[in-house]
């Protein structure tokens, strides 16, 4: 028995000898290559499902990332057992996410938030609302302190607080972009992939000078040849999304998709304008048969994609050196396993945080156009005006629509009939 036993031993260990290195990186590039189609796949399939898809798929993002960024913290193995250490981290994480997710929906959805019985004082008080359920979560913090675990408990604090900034709080501006239209949220995207699939192409081909310590194998040959080539592909993109209002309009329903569409009137930065060459451009000596137009029609979008291109390929990738820096501190090569063959998902999303960051903030300093909205009248109304002051005032918005054909007289005389019951 104990020679047949030994005999299928030796079997099992000729049956399976163990992997080259070739075989592995053969498996590693497989795997990589299938899910890189299937997170392509997604995307496009949740992007023209429509925007509330592309939320979902931020939401997890964010709660992903903020768990594998905790997770790398090295935790000592007495200090594993501390009553509420990991629960006041998913409890900063909700805190954080009700006020963002609040901060919002109230913005971009007061028309609806405003009139609704249930809503309504959430939305008034919600940042008191947020305000105390942060300061819960500090309370129990300080209370649940043990001697001996002090510096590790601040440590965990801190390292909390960093993460929800880094990631939660940047997450929370893409977010706003996607209701801002979903051009606002694709194109800084797009741009940071295109330039990380360049830098790599134009790395290998003619890179021959060292970037950063961080990342030994960045060079200044593929930094540069990706900024180019991140320019050529922002002009042209921007030139197809601008011609679809799917894109470029707000979010003013949540249920549209690419089939359903969206209807606004576009920002100024998507119509095309006229714009006259220098004189002296035009007069320079050429060839008879080049013919230099004195007028050409581009949309001002087209410039401020230059802009884009540039912080995707020059300021995103310090995002990477930076998660590079931290992996180096924790002694870990990714972030963790949430994608296989790719690391974690914050291994993917390093440099997408600051560009969307970045979008938001270029976008409602430079682009966005401020008017007063529908939802923006009736915050003012209901928090500014007593019962009989707002029925005065929809009152006179009505006398208004009458005399402007828009509604039929007798509406207004309802409306008088009802102001007067009340006097």
């Amino acid at each position: 028995m104990n020679g047949k036993l030994e005999t299928s031993k030796e079997e099992d260990e000729t049956e399976t000898p163990p992997q080259s290195e070739y075989e592995k990186k053969k498996q590693t590039f497989i795997t990589r290559t299938i899910w890189t189609f299937v997170m392509i796949a997604g995307f496009f399939t949740a992007m023209f499902s429509g925007h509330l898809y592309v939320i979902a798929i931020v939401t997890g993002i964010q709660i992903v990332s903020f768990k594998e960024v905790i997770a790398i913290a090295n935790v000592p193995s007495r200090a594993k057992n501390l009553r509420f250490t990991r629960s006041l981290n998913w409890y900063f994480l909700g805190t954080t996410m009700y006020f963002l997710y609040g901060e919002s929906v109230i913005y971009y959805f007061k028309h609806i938030v405003l009139v609704d019985k249930v809503l309504l004082p959430f939305a008034t008080h919600h940042r008191f609302i947020s305000f105390m359920l942060y300061v819960i979560g500090f309370v129990f913090f300080v209370g649940s302190l043990q001697k001996g675990h002090y510096r590790f408990q601040f440590t965990q604090f801190a390292w909390t607080h960093m993460a929800l900034y880094l990631i939660v709080v940047q997450a929370h501006f893409i977010m706003n972009n996607i209701f801002e239209g979903m051009i606002w949220f694709f194109l800084p995207a797009s741009l940071v992939i295109t330039n990380d699939i360049f830098a790599y192409i134009c790395g290998i081909a003619f890179g021959r000078t060292q970037l950063i310590k961080l990342s030994p194998k960045k060079t200044v040959e593929g930094f540069v040849g990706a900024w180019i080539c991140t320019i050529i592909f922002g002009f042209a993109m921007t030139n197809v999304l601008m011609r679809y209002k799917y894109f470029i309009c707000p979010v003013n329903d949540l249920g549209a998709n690419i089939f359903t569409g969206l209807s606004c009137i576009p920002n100024p930065v998507f119509i095309h304008q006229a714009y006259h060459i220098p004189s002296f451009l035009t007069n320079l000596p050429r060839p008879a048969s080049l013919q230099i137009p004195s007028t050409v029609h581009i949309a001002p979008m087209q410039f401020h994609i230059l802009v884009f291109a540039t912080f995707a390929s020059l300021i995103a990738p310090f995002g990477g050196f930076f998660a590079s820096g931290l992996k180096r501190t924790f002694k870990v090569k990714d972030f963790g396993e949430s994608i296989p063959g790719h690391g974690g998902i914050t291994d993917r999303m390093d440099c997408q945080f600051i560009m969307g960051f970045f979008a938001f903030m270029y976008y409602q300093s430079f682009i966005a156009i401020y008017k007063a909205s529908v939802g923006d009248v009736m915050e003012r109304a209901i928090q500014g005006l007593d019962a009989e002051e707002m029925l005065e005032l929809v009152k006179g918005l009505s006398k208004y629509m009458v005399n402007q054909g828009y509604v039929e007289e007798q509406i207004l005389n309802c409306l008088t009939g009802v102001v007067g019951k009340r006097r």
